[in-house]
């Protein structure tokens, strides 16, 4: 049988970076627990995109990174360190 898989090894950039996650990681990193993110995963409620690998879940991180790491134009800087009042005087 032949294989249609090429024969060309991966770029070191593949080999260091993962493309995808585990579900428990991902959830990790956005500050929820394991039942949480399974549960939210099998309700199609996870926040970013899940893939379902077999019997296992995996996240891409791409979408991750993407929920994560908002473009500057969409981060608030309208929090309380950045009022127009100077340090120290109140106005």
């Amino acid at each position: 049988m032949t294989s249609t898989t090429p024969n060309q090894p991966l770029p070191a950039e593949a080999m260091e970076r993962p493309e995808v996650v585990s579900l428990l990681t991902a959830g990790r990193l956005l500050g929820m627990g394991r039942t949480k993110a399974y549960r939210l995963a099998k309700a199609g409620e996870f926040p970013c995109r899940v893939l379902r690998i077999g019997g296992r879940y995996a996240v891409p991180v791409r979408g991750l990174r993407a929920l994560l790491d908002p473009p500057a134009e969409q981060v608030d800087h309208t929090g309380p360190d950045s009022s127009s009042h100077p340090a120290g005087k109140e106005g």
